[in-house]
């Protein structure tokens, strides 16, 4: 037991004694470790550009949020209905506060949609589709951030 205990206070005593000198420090060796160190920043950089290029960048219907002819009703924001006559700000209000529509003949059953608002919505029918709501869209369907 006795044993154990100054065994312990030696191995203590020597994690705090100091090492034998270290060399001096030349250009050289200064040098060699700039280059290790360089050579490893380099190394960890190229492994991080994998990681880069894996992201998500094109949305396959972008085509559908408002800049073309028809209008995806789960994705497409409020603003996208500006084009479309009479359906700004109601029609378009009420179809981008309910969903997500599984086919074009749902916005029909939107709670609290008048004869006039259907009538608008039955008029450009042909210009919507219902594609899948993509999380990055629906967030900002009502308000994304563009104000006059």
């Amino acid at each position: 037991m006795k044993l154990a205990i100054v065994s312990v206070l030696v191995s203590t005593a020597a994690a705090f004694a100091p090492n034998a000198q270290p060399a001096a420090q030349t250009a050289l060796s200064a040098e060699s470790d700039r280059r290790n160190f360089l050579g490893a920043a380099a190394a960890f950089g190229a492994a991080a550009i994998p990681a880069v290029a894996n992201a998500k960048v094109d949305y396959e219907n972008v085509a559908f949020l408002g800049g073309g002819a028809i209008v995806d009703l789960n994705n497409a924001n409020v603003r996208a209905y500006l084009r479309l006559p009479g359906m700004y700000p109601a029609a378009a209000g009420k179809i981008v506060s309910h969903g997500p529509y599984k086919s074009v003949a749902d916005v029909y059953n939107i709670p609290g949609l008048t004869s006039a608002e259907k009538e608008v919505i039955k008029k450009y029918e042909a210009k919507f589709t219902a594609k899948d709501p993509s999380p990055e869209y629906v967030i900002d369907r009502i308000n994304n951030g563009l104000y006059r």
